[in-house]
């Protein structure tokens, strides 16, 4: 018998399976597909990262004129770079399974299904796997919109759009997510006409507002059209492909439709109903250390509901080992979790909204920095966005951080470091940021809630 069993391959359930291993656990991974890492290493977070690096590659070389630079004519050949991104995702698949080994995991390929607290059944081959205790990390998969049925042809979700070789000439998002705005980004940049359907009253809607605003201006700015606050009373096959109805009375056509508008957990033929597990709202329910209602039971990552994020789901697997083994862990503060958007300009958060804060009755200061006064921004050439803060006025204490602008999914670690030790934003004072950088921003931003800010 094993200690552990983890059904599900992802960044949760592979990251677990290497912390069990570390632990001294006999470790069974079960994986239904062929390849390990789950939807974001295979269909996801990596080659979405890899098809956006080619789209900032293609915009640079566009505007090379702006830093002296002559190109000619600039040919794109979007089939090209599906297969770039396809060759990363390989990569890192086979190094997933190359950490496997390396770890003493058996990877068991087929579907798992609990059939008891110690025994998963495996199919079709019809083996069993016995351990101990149980994760279950199986992930979600993209919710499907009445009328608007992924067929590969004229209507995709990501999974499919991450295939796609030959690009339309014009597309409707349904969705103004971090999945919607970084496809609309890919695709403008290669001469897609994009209009993004939001119900929501603005993009990015669970980021800060101010985020989302200059989002938006920028993405108007490059010819991205924006329709929010507005739900789809109904779909039809008509004009360039797709005509959607919209309820402020707009209707807008494409030849394609990608939907985004979230995702549902692989709850299905785990055997969870017969084990007695329980969901709520759709999900998994679990306690503060990932642990369901069945004694040996655990489950992570999206199957359990927000934050549906990789990074989240990897700490949460180490969370379910440590106590698993019986040690003594700290839950996951999801409010810290951090937040990125890679469309340009990038978008990166972590903590309380400014509404956040005040809705729950702090005293908030907030400070904000352009990246049109950052020497280094300057000097790149981008210098749309900006780092704002958010302060609890009573304390002093970094309450949230939000930024838009270049490569500030690099930048935040300092931030969501900060706000967990309890950083005062006056304390930013005595860091000393290298200059130029944009990491210089961070602190001005922290100051500026103290109004001490220095270069602007």
């Amino acid at each position: 018998m094993k200690d552990l069993a983890i059904i599900g391959s992802g960044p949760g359930g592979y990251v677990a399976a290497i912390r069990a291993a570390q632990l001294g656990m006999a470790v069974s991974l079960i994986e239904e597909s062929d390849t390990l890492g789950g939807i974001c290493l295979n269909w996801g977070c990596i080659p979405s990262k890899a098809l956006l690096r080619n789209a900032e590659v293609l915009r640079l070389v566009q505007e090379a004129d702006r830093f002296g630079i002559t190109t000619g004519e600039v040919r794109a050949d979007f089939g090209a770079a599906i297969v770039r991104s396809r060759e990363v995702v390989s990569k890192l698949v086979n190094g997933v399974a190359f950490l496997m080994r390396k770890n003493g995991v058996e990877v068991v390929h087929g579907r798992g299904r609990i059939l008891s607290e110690q025994t998963i059944g495996i199919e079709p081959s019809g083996q069993t796997v016995a351990a101990s205790q149980i994760i279950v990390a199986t992930g979600a998969r993209p919710k499907v919109l009445p009328g608007l049925v992924p067929d590969g042809r004229t209507v995709f979700t990501y999974r499919e759009a991450l295939e796609m070789r030959q690009l339309p000439s014009s597309c409707i998002i349904v969705g103004g997510g971090a999945i919607g705005a970084e496809f609309a980004y890919v695709y403008s940049s290669y001469g897609v006409g994009v209009t993004i359907v939001e119900a929501l009253p603005r993009i990015l809607p669970q980021e800060d507002e101010e985020v989302s605003k200059e989002v938006t201006r920028q993405f108007e700015r490059r010819r991205i059209a924006i329709k929010a606050g507005s739900l789809i009373q109904r779909s039809e096959r008509g004009g360039a492909g797709w005509r959607l109805h919209l309820e402020s009375g707009e209707t807008v056509e494409a030849e394609m439709v990608l939907t985004a508008t979230g995702v549902q957990a692989n709850l299905e033929n785990v055997g969870l109903e017969e084990m007695g597990v329980v969901v709520e709202g759709g999900f998994i329910k679990v306690d503060p250390h990932l642990r369901t209602n069945v004694p040996g039971v655990f489950a992570i990552g999206d199957v359990i509901g927000a934050p549906l994020l990789a990074h989240a789901a990897s700490a949460e697997g180490v969370i379910a080992v440590e106590t698993a083994a019986g040690r003594d862990v700290a839950p996951l503060d999801k409010e810290l979790v951090p937040r990125c958007t890679y469309c340009q300009p990038q978008v990166a958060s972590t903590g309380l909204t400014e509404q956040q804060a005040k809705d729950r009755g702090y005293q908030v200061r907030t400070g904000k920095f352009p990246f049109s006064a950052s020497g280094k921004a300057i000097a790149m050439g981008e210098t749309a966005g900006f780092v704002k803060t958010v302060v609890d006025g009573a304390t002093g204490r970094l309450l949230g951080t939000h930024a838009v602008g270049p490569e500030v999914t690099e930048l935040l670690p300092e931030m969501v470091m900060a706000a967990w030790s309890g950083v005062r934003a006056d304390q930013f004072e005595a860091l000393v940021h290298a200059h130029p950088t944009l990491s210089e921003a961070l602190k001005e931003a922290a100051l500026a809630a103290e109004g001490a800010a220095i270069h602007i």
